[in-house]
């Protein structure tokens, strides 16, 4: 894929994503310095879940942010490395932090329709 279609395929993400809007929201969170064997037990992992009430880009530092009562999340939209959907309102970012670091986020949108 060539990257101006991986890069609109985030925007499309983003675009559509007012629809999950009131939608109970986890996102799981792993930080791993191994991506070829990425290893569940050598990952640290976060769980949270929210109402997604909005979402928003900010420019000033390239971030995809999402917000919920008492809670902010945020992607950095410039280390995105990774872009796919696993499923039914299931998606995966990888970001890429340095070398050997990344950030994996999956977020799983329940939604009744």
């Amino acid at each position: 894929m060539n990257t101006e279609d991986f890069r609109q395929e985030i925007v499309t993400f983003f675009e559509q994503i007012d629809k999950y809007y009131g939608s109970k929201t986890e996102i799981t969170e792993g930080l791993c310095t191994d991506m070829e064997t990425l290893d569940a037990n050598l990952t640290t992992w976060n769980l949270s879940e929210f109402e997604l009430i909005r979402s928003a880009y900010r420019k000033n530092g390239q971030k995809l942010m999402m917000e919920g009562s008492n809670m902010y999340y945020e992607i950095s939209a410039d280390r995105i490395i990774s872009f796919q959907q696993l499923g039914r309102h299931k998606f995966e970012f990888i970001e890429q932090y340095s070398f050997d670091v990344f950030r994996i986020t999956k977020i799983r949108f329940q939604y009744k329709y």
